[in-house]
């Protein structure tokens, strides 16, 4: 499986992490079954946002409410790793609920994709999605 992202709104991802590079910055990602189109970044509303994530959920549900409206299709979210690399940490397994969303992490100066899904190859929870740069 692979999606495909602009390099504008690839660069435009790891310009936004390497911005702040003390804390894990994180947002939506939104479009179809083949491309992200579209992101939007989100406040880091953990207890401890230099370890860990949670997307603000007034954003989460502001996003679900519209997708269900007939807006854009949210396909899942990103964030960043700022002193790690671009894989899914135990810590991110333990958060994956959701099932099929697409989880974009960047670190290491790359990002990579990851599906969530229950007992995947990688951390018990994701599967690699092929990411497609054009």
């Amino acid at each position: 499986m692979a999606i495909r992202i602009s390099r504008a709104l690839y660069d435009r991802l790891l310009v936004e992490a390497a911005a702040d590079p003390a804390r894990e910055i994180c947002g939506l990602l939104f479009g179809t079954d083949e491309r992200i189109e579209a992101t939007e970044p989100a406040a880091n509303v953990a207890a401890d946002p230099a370890r860990w994530f949670e997307v603000d959920p007034v954003a989460l549900f502001a996003a679900i409410r519209a997708e269900r409206a007939g807006g854009p299709r949210l396909l899942g979210h990103y964030h960043s790793h700022p002193s790690g690399v671009a894989m899914p940490s135990a810590q991110d397994a333990a958060a994956a609920f959701d099932a099929g969303r697409l989880w974009l992490i960047l670190g290491g100066g790359e990002a990579l994709v990851w599906r969530a899904v229950p007992g995947g190859p990688v951390q018990g929870a994701f599967e690699p999605v092929r990411l497609v740069v054009d």
